[in-house]
């Protein structure tokens, strides 16, 4: 599927960049934080121009599962353990506000499809772990969450797949393609100007006013925002270079009916803590799935297979579904799995590395940095200590495919070795209890063995003419 036809077909034609412009501001990269950053800018009374190769939305920003929950890709107690407990929940603060920028955002716009809650799922049997989540993100950076055990889990997943889960009842998902479009509208409404099929040939940082050069047309502005993903290219081969580019798949089912509604009870989104798979139920009677990751891009067509597979292996009652549709999107990961946003040298400005991170990340990314070069806002620097760290090269995709291979091996081990312990505890608990039914029925015969002799000597005792 060629998913930048998919996009046009339901976006407004924007022409690109023909005449030499200047703004104060130009946003490199039309996705969720570009536009975000774009249309909060010129909220504040900055002239913008947005300049995007292909068409808004074209990539990952449009072909996810909507999902926003709090904080960020990885987990707050790694987040502890590099920047510290005060900074890690000031940086959590900043992703709740842009979850809740994103609902605010994007509960008004038609199709939008909101609906709440989401369910972290875990595959093993680690009550120790969530324990110790709970109180992290609970009671530490309050965040409004609960605790699932496994019986609790399966009455709304018919799955012996999963054991305990967290529950984030303020979490919700919405249509990631319209709130695109939302977006995109929000922003032209407010001034900015965007112009699409206008690729960055190259950028000259130095001086006051920076020049952006396009095939047809050059760009003077203040302030330039690298708001791109792994594909941004000749504009900042630095920043490209630190991107590990992965491609997400995902398919839609057909129409499921009642089966799907007894099996999947739980209506907001289901990620399971490896990563690995993540699904809600849409229109509905549908399942939507996205599963495999990949270094290298493939046909989604190919991959819908090995998501029918997961869905058959997770939920056995609804065997092989129909996909009625699959695509891909290709996100940029950085090495330490954080977002990279601040200034690189005065005036230019990165926005970038939002993969496994949520839509809160590209909306928190998006207001953090048009309040840092319009009001001066500096807590941009809480993310210096998540500088551009080198991918790797075709090296770093091939490592990059083999940890996403172990892993995926490592979490199918690690649960079936967990569903194997369960089941023996199962079987153990069988054994005790019919062990215990023998033992209770041999003391009741032999209870009543004793009455019947007692009564016998009673009786002889008495004698015969008694």
């Amino acid at each position: 599927m060629d998913e930048s036809s998919e996009i046009s077909a339901d976006m407004p034609v924007r022409q690109g960049l023909t005449f030499d412009l200047d703004v104060d501001i130009c946003v490199i990269g039309g996705g969720l934080a570009g536009l975000t950053m774009a249309l909060e800018s010129a909220r504040q009374g900055a002239s913008v121009a947005l300049l995007e190769g292909r068409t808004i939305g074209w990539n990952a920003s449009s072909h996810n599962l909507g999902t926003v929950m709090p904080g960020f890709g990885v987990p707050a107690s790694d987040l502890i353990e590099r920047v510290g407990f005060e900074d890690a929940r000031e940086l959590w603060t900043l992703a709740q506000e842009g979850a809740d920028y994103v609902r605010a955002t994007a509960a008004p716009m038609p199709g939008i499809a909101l609906s709440e809650g989401a369910l972290e799922v875990s595959h093993v049997d680690a009550g120790d772990e969530l324990i110790s989540q709970l109180q992290t993100m609970g009671e530490d950076f309050g965040t409004e969450i609960e605790g699932w055990q496994a019986d609790r889990v399966r009455e709304v997943l018919k799955t012996d797949r999963y054991f305990h889960a967290i529950h984030f009842p303020k979490a919700f998902q919405i249509d990631a393609r319209t709130y695109v479009r939302g977006l995109a509208a929000l922003a032209e409404s407010a001034g900015v100007r965007i112009f699409e099929d206008t690729p960055v040939v190259s950028i000259d940082p130095a001086g006051i006013r920076k020049r952006v050069f396009t095939p047809s047309a050059k760009l003077r502005c203040d302030s330039v925002v690298l708001a791109g993903n792994a594909h941004l290219g000749a504009p900042s081969q630095r920043l490209t270079a630190t991107l590990l580019p992965t491609w997400r798949y995902a398919a839609l089912t057909e129409p499921l009916g009642t089966q799907l509604l007894h099996t999947v009870v739980f209506r907001g989104s289901v990620i399971d803590s490896h990563g690995i798979d993540h699904f809600r139920v849409v229109d509905g009677d549908r399942l939507l799935w996205s599963s495999p990751e990949t270094t290298w891009q493939g046909d989604p067509r190919r991959y819908a297979k090995r998501i029918q597979s997961r869905i058959a292996a997770t939920f056995p009652e609804l065997g092989l579904v129909t996909i009625a549709d699959s695509w891909n999107g290709m996100f940029g990961q950085t090495v330490h799995g954080m977002p990279q946003i601040g200034e690189l040298q005065p005036g230019l400005w990165v926005l970038s590395g939002f993969g496994r991170q949520g839509l809160n990340t590209t909306a928190m990314g998006g207001q953090l940095l048009a309040r840092s070069i319009l009001a001066g806002d500096d807590r941009w620097r809480l993310f210096s200590p998540f500088e551009l760290v080198w991918a790797g090269g075709s090296a770093g995709r091939i490592a990059g495919q083999a940890i996403d291979m172990w892993t995926r091996s490592h979490s199918a081990a690690a649960g079936a070795l967990s569903r194997f312990r369960e089941r023996a505890r199962e079987r153990e608990l069988a054994r005790e209890y019919a062990r215990e039914a023998r033992i209770a029925s041999a003391k009741a015969q032999a209870s009543i063995a004793r009455q019947h002799a007692s009564a016998a000597m009673h009786d002889e005792r008495r004698g015969p003419g008694a």
